[in-house]
């Protein structure tokens, strides 16, 4: 594939939609993994030009990403265009490594403020792990202003840990926290890795009082797909461990799982998830 095969004529799944509705994908990209045999589906050389096309037809206005490394985040920056801005650095202790940015349209949303937190015992201390978890986790927080309605809005972008139990329920809990602290809108994505089944989403969902835009959303467009597919075909009901999650400011009108094709390859070993929110209350 080379960067003419990339086409905002491909068919959206949702695509642009009204002002007053905001478009939110989460999406675990994949990092780069080097010495790939040609043909091997993970090989971001090839897979980079899926992501960006599938990009082209979407067109969300904002984007939780996951397990991002910085020659990606050049790739993505280009394919988005000069309006869109991410935050977030690397989870290390020297702030570089896997990044787990927000992407957002500037036309559409003004970046108020930021942060980046560990998901440990010591929050503010970049690279720290705690809870069992071998690598660092982190968290991106932003305070955003919609420019088209006013509304203001949390986002946080997450990525929990795929070895611990303990660490994905102690980074639940210090998630909830974030989202609690916050006043109005308040939306929380990322890759979970865990399912609804798990303790991480009784407690953000009860106790965090946060709900699931796939459960809610007055309408879905598609089937229930696992999130992760390892690059195999969509398996329907398989493990969704992707979220969107919200609070009761929020209105899902739209939720949907991606599991786009091009020519039979993926763009991720995720399926993006994606939604359509309205902010009904201050």
């Amino acid at each position: 594939m080379t960067p003419s095969d990339i086409s905002a004529a491909d068919p959206a799944l949702i695509g642009p939609i009204e002002p007053d509705r905001l478009h939110v994908m989460s999406w675990n990209i994949r990092r780069p993994i080097p010495h790939l045999g040609r043909r091997h589906p993970d090989r971001w050389e090839d897979r980079r030009w899926l992501l960006m096309r599938l990009l082209a037809s979407e067109q969300p206005s904002v984007m939780g990403l996951q397990e991002v490394m910085p020659e990606q985040l050049h790739v993505l920056a280009a394919a988005l265009g000069p309006s869109w801005q991410w935050i977030g650095y690397g989870r290390n202790a020297d702030h570089g490594g896997e990044h787990c940015p927000i992407f957002f349209d500037t036309g559409r949303l003004r970046l108020e403020s930021w942060k980046q937190v560990a998901l440990s015992e010591t929050p503010g201390v970049p690279g720290s792990r705690s809870w069992g978890n071998m690598v660092p986790r982190v968290a991106v927080v932003a305070r955003f202003t919609d420019l088209s309605t006013g509304a203001s809005l949390q986002i946080v972008n997450v990525h929990f840990d795929h070895l611990s139990r303990k660490s994905r329920y102690r980074s639940a809990r210090l998630v909830s926290d974030l989202a609690s602290s916050a006043t109005g809108a308040v939306v929380v994505m990322g890759d979970m890795n865990t399912t609804p089944r798990s303790a991480p989403y009784r407690y953000l969902t009860n106790e965090g009082g946060l709900r699931d835009s796939w459960v809610i959303a007055r309408s879905r467009l598609t089937e229930s797909w696992g999130t992760y597919s390892g690059y195999r075909p969509p398996k329907h009901g398989g493990k969704r461990i992707d979220w969107i999650l919200v609070n009761d400011s929020i209105d899902v009108e739209l939720a949907a799982i991606n599991i786009a094709r091009f020519g039979g390859a993926a763009a991720s070993d995720h399926e993006p998830v994606q939604a359509v929110l309205h902010i009904t209350k201050e």
